[in-house]
């Protein structure tokens, strides 16, 4: 609520009537990380609550003044008194059944690298990254700094770059409240100069001002001194505590325990943790104003487009492509071009036009360069001036191809290549698995037969019958699939890039590959629509069966269930709308093994990652990961999307209850974990504890979870990839300034083993291809060592500014060659000089208002461990509108 002493006459009518109403959110659960920091300190507000809570205020706010096309406006009123959820926004803007899964996951990112910087060794210790140690003016330029490169990084299109930055900046600025003694010297809103990077932090405490006496108890509400200035709390050795001076103080601070004792930080709830826990509330509220101002702001600089960007405020999916562009390949390059065409024409305009664009070339010997767009027509003309063109001889450099599309494709993405020859870079098959799973992108070959060979090219004759296992691979990790066509079906075939950029589920079969007289099984609920089987293979027949007990076989044509298509050896079957729901069965008879895909369209999907528990840091949580690491007691986490009532509110949502561990690609199943959920319910949220015995697997495996509906019918949703235990945690961190040409950036490595002796070969890669040195290229660990390695990476003068670096690094085991090697990738930005920008002065008017502000730029990134444009000028973020969404993430406290 708002303090009971400030006058309300300046807030206008709508926000008065918004504190009659008594407007209820759920009270969030920082400060401490996220979530799982809440076991140690129930009821305290973390960072993923303050970010997320902010994120989703300032996106209501552009829903409101942006109304959808086509559409009725959003109205105010319909949120008051409601809790404000991702899956609410969507359906309410975009439509019935829009998938919020990308927004949700772009959110997961900022939060997810928000918290990280209380766990990575390069951030967790340094003060200037927390507003420790009366480090205020250090700490305001590197936020600022954070938030310019969040900026540069969404105008360059790398917008995973750009919410990493956005997650450390928001870091910062959360702790400043927390931190420091804004809140003790009885200030009621967030202060004026923090994000306005022309005014300097005034009235700050020196060196040799007493701050803080001393305090023997855990909760320590008098021990600051009294005086007007602005100071923070050290933390640890490192800088040494002054005389005089506060500490953070709680458990894991070292420098509280020397007088004077005790400490000023508002981090939580709990005394253990935090001194000043009875001022926590009032923090996490001038941080939240605060978080909403920086997300305003970003709007602000990025304009609407630009800032839907970089949230993903979308139901839509990207497009990307990579073409084979040697003389063989017209046919499938003018399929590419009709599909392309034909998606772009179809959904200009509406809510599932694509947000993203890209497209990578290749032949032999050389591939890219890649072009990236949110513009349709500018994607339209470069792909129509791509042209078959020489080449033909196999193989092709495929995968290198693929490898700079998912650098420049966004998380969650399909990317569809073109292709009529194996790959001759077969060396970077384990490399581009790791890096699908790393970007969530699914990855689908069509590939066809080049006429030319068959008709006397003496070489295919030698060429390998295993010579396209590469892909198999790559579409096996990444949750796509490789179709082998001919060029007179390709056309039809690439019918499916425009099923997927709609955003399809594939669902669990049983079992999942087609066993000799034995039917495949699958559940269909309430809330599938659209869907298809796709058979493809030498089949001889096939029969789909529904729950009453009603079959259709392969005849092309209408049926009694669907439409039957066949192009060759591949058959497409679309369900007839609404299916029945239950149980169904497919029955395929065919020579080999042939594959059958389901999928669907769903609003109701889920969002999962890996952590591990923390509690050697400042702040208990969970370090999050994107593979397990073995030997390590890991958490799953699991963010349902979807979650909307489709009946009478109050009426039960679905849930799910259990996650199924599956092994790849035979189905056997691993173990059955419960799944407990996170209040508040609504949000989707469950957890499970995965122990190290359940993920002794060598193979990959997938996730399931099942559960039901609002009416008890049974539900089962499947990851759309599988996952892999890694055999070493490894941890690859940049340097805290952008990359500039003609310089050497220094990276620092880790490596540790939790599972028994290993014996390591580290390479390193960089692409493009800068120069990188190593001091460590081999290292044999014991079971719970660690190992350190510093890198250089020298970027050449002639580097294009605003371009992506990737750095990666691999460890693989000199004994066991059957294990897969680990992978940790590092995005960089390469940076010319910034100018300065030319910012008016603060506006002055009669309700308070946020002005736009000039970042300072300078870079650094992280990579969590284990990990192998233009648009409208936002109004100000204040006005009537902007004071009422405040309180949205407000009332309860």
């Amino acid at each position: 609520m708002l303090p009971t002493d400030e006058p309300l006459s300046h807030l206008g009518p709508s926000l008065l009537l918004l504190l009659q109403l008594q407007l209820l959110l759920p009270p969030a659960s920082a400060f401490f990380p996220n979530i799982w920091s809440l076991l140690a300190a129930p009821g305290s507000i973390t960072h993923q609550d303050l970010t997320e809570e902010a994120a989703l205020n300032v996106t209501l706010q552009l829903f409101l003044e942006q109304p959808p096309p086509g559409r009725p406006p959003l109205r105010l009123e319909d949120f008051l008194g409601r809790t404000l959820l991702a899956d609410n926004l969507f359906a309410a803007y975009f439509g019935p059944r829009s998938p919020s899964r990308r927004f949700r996951a772009a959110l997961g990112e900022v939060s997810r690298a928000n918290a990280a910087q209380d766990f990575l060794p390069t951030s967790r210790n340094d003060p200037d990254l927390h507003f420790d140690a009366e480090r205020l003016g250090q700490g305001r330029t590197r936020l600022m700094g954070a938030l310019g490169e969040t900026v540069v990084a969404a105008r360059a299109l790398d917008h995973t770059l750009a919410r990493q930055r956005l997650g450390a900046a928001l870091h910062a600025l959360q702790d400043f409240y927390s931190h420091s003694n804004w809140v003790e010297l009885g200030k009621q809103q967030p202060h004026p100069h923090l994000l306005w990077p022309r005014q300097g932090l005034r009235n700050l405490a020196q060196v040799g001002d007493p701050t803080c006496s001393d305090c023997e108890e855990l909760s320590c509400p008098g021990n600051l001194l009294g005086f007007t200035l602005l100071t923070s709390g050290y933390f640890g050795t490192h800088p040494s505590k002054p005389p005089g001076k506060c500490s953070h103080g709680g458990h894991f601070d070292q420098s509280s325990s020397q007088p004077p004792r005790g400490g000023i930080n508002k981090d939580s709830t709990s005394p253990g943790f935090s001194p000043h826990h009875m001022l926590h509330l009032q923090a996490a509220k001038l941080a939240l104003l605060a978080s909403i101002q920086a997300f305003s702001l970003l709007r602000s600089r990025l304009g609407d487009r630009g800032f839907s960007r970089l949230l993903d405020i979308t139901p839509a999916s990207s497009l990307s492509f990579v073409l084979d562009t040697t003389g063989s390949m017209g046919e499938e390059i003018n399929a590419a071009k009709i599909q392309a065409r034909h998606i772009v024409e179809q959904r200009r305009g509406g809510p599932m036009e694509p947000t993203h664009y890209v497209l990578v070339p290749f032949h032999d010997p050389g591939f890219g360069p890649v072009f990236t767009t949110s513009d349709p027509d500018s994607f339209w003309q470069q792909l129509n001036e791509i042209h078959a063109l020489g080449g033909g001889d196999e193989p092709e450099m495929c995968l290198s191809a693929l490898e700079l599309a998912l650098l420049h494709t966004p998380p969650l993405s399909d990317i569809f290549v073109f292709t009529d020859a194996s790959p001759k870079d077969a060396f970077l098959t384990n490399r581009v698995e790791s890096l699908t799973q790393e970007r969530r992108c699914r990855v689908t070959f069509l590939v066809t037969e080049d006429p030319s060979r068959v008709q006397g090219r003496p070489r295919r004759e030698v060429l390998s019958p295993l010579r396209f296992e590469p892909y198999e691979a790559v579409a096996l990790a990444s949750g796509g699939e490789v179709i082998f066509t001919k060029d007179q079906y390709i056309r039809d075939v690439a019918a499916i890039v425009g099923d997927s950029v709609a955003d399809l589920v594939t669902l669990p079969l049983e079992p999942p590959v087609v066993v000799p007289e034995r039917p495949l099984v699958f559940s269909v609920d309430g809330l599938l629509q659209r869907v298809t089987v796709r058979i493809h293979g030498e089949v001889s027949s096939f029969w789909i069966r529904n729950p009453a007990g009603v079959s259709q076989g392969q005849e092309e044509g209408e049926g009694p269930l669907g439409h039957t298509r066949r192009f060759g050896q591949f058959w497409m079957v679309s369900m007839n709308d609404p299916l029945q729901t239950g149980t169904w069965e497919i029955q395929v008879t065919a020579k080999g093994t042939p594959r059958v895909r389901v999928q669907a369209q769903t609003s109701l999907d889920f969002l999962f990652h890996f952590g591990i528990p923390r509690e050697d840091g400042p702040h208990p949580g969970l370090y999050p990961l994107t593979q397990p690491v073995a030997g390590l007691q890991t958490q799953l986490l699991v963010e349902v999307t979807g979650l909307v009532s489709r009946g009478n509110p109050g009426d039960p949502l679905p849930h799910f209850s259990h996650v199924i561990l599956r092994g790849v690609p035979h189905g056997a199943e691993l173990g059955r974990v419960p799944l407990e959920p996170m209040e508040p319910r609504e949000r989707g949220l469950l957890a499970a504890s995965l122990p190290p015995t359940l993920l002794s697997t060598a193979g990959p495996f997938s996730l399931e979870l099942i559960g039901q509906d609002g009416v008890g019918q049974g539900l089962h949703r499947a990851a759309p990839q599988p996952c892999a235990v890694v055999p070493v945690l490894l941890e690859l961190s940049g340097p805290p300034g952008f990359l500039a040409p003609g310089t050497k950036a220094p990276l620092s490595l880790r490596i540790a083993s939790f599972s028994g002796p290993q014996d390591l070969d580290l390479r390193t890669y960089v692409n493009p291809s800068f120069a990188l040195t190593s001091n460590l290229s081999r290292v044999h660990l014991e079971q719970n060592e660690s190992a350190w390695g510093c890198l250089w990476l020298k970027v050449p003068n002639t580097a294009a500014s605003d371009s992506v670096v990737m750095v990666t690094v691999t460890a693989t085991d000199r004994e066991a060659s059957t294990v897969p090697p680990t992978h940790a990738f590092l995005r960089l930005l390469v940076l010319g000089p910034a100018p300065q920008d030319q910012l008016p002065a603060p506006v002055h008017l009669t309700d308070p208002v946020l002005t736009t502000t000039s970042p300072a730029f300078h870079l650094s990134t992280l990579v969590t461990p284990g990990r192998a444009g233009g648009g409208l000028v936002g109004n100000p973020w204040w006005g009537t509108v902007g004071a009422v969404l405040l309180l949205l993430g407000l009332a309860s406290w």
